[in-house]
């Protein structure tokens, strides 16, 4: 028996269409995962891991306020050069320190025993 090419099409076109809504109601709402695992030995806790896993568009994450991939240094151009100019005005910040420490303090009070 054969069926119709319409009769497949139908149901794989409706799949098709279901997958696509529910993963746009996931991504619009956002879906979270959570689950521990804890390793025990003779009643003694060697090991606890904490697993979370949000699944969400970026527009939605952003309205939760999560925005963490902005300031990553490995995701975001920005926070890479933020990072670099934060390294280079610390340099200088510590070369101005040790040249200020170093260098005779001008405003220093005069001993009794120098008179001019």
């Amino acid at each position: 028996m054969t069926l119709p090419n319409s009769a497949v099409t139908a149901s794989s076109s409706h799949s098709a269409d279901s997958l696509a809504d529910i993963l746009e109601r996931v991504l619009d709402k956002g879906i979270v995962i959570a689950g521990d695992v804890v390793v025990n030995v003779l009643d003694i806790e060697l090991l606890t891991l904490k697993l979370r896993l949000l699944i969400a568009s970026v527009d939605t994450a952003k309205q939760m306020g999560i925005d963490w991939w902005q300031d990553d240094p490995f995701l975001s151009r920005d926070a890479r050069s933020l990072e670099q100019e934060n390294r280079q005005l610390r340099q200088r910040l510590e070369q101005l320190e040790a040249g200020a420490a170093t260098a005779p303090q001008a405003n220093a009070p005069q001993q009794a025993g120098e008179r001019r």
